[in-house]
């Protein structure tokens, strides 16, 4: 295979097969199953946690 054609493979199949795993990713996202562990990692952040026995200060 010579390197035009390898190039014009990839650049066709190549740009299909990102944007297929694009959409996979973006779509998982948008799944039921996922949605408690979207809103357990939205408000992360915000929870007041212990760490190595001490309560965080904030």
């Amino acid at each position: 295979m010579s390197y035009d054609a390898l190039r014009h493979f990839a650049d066709s199949w190549g740009l299909v097969a990102m944007t297929v795993m694009f959409l996979t990713f973006v779509g998982w996202t948008f799944l039921p199953h996922a949605r408690a562990a979207h809103a357990r990692a939205a408000t992360m952040i915000l929870e007041d946690d212990l760490q190595d026995g001490e309560q965080a200060n904030g």
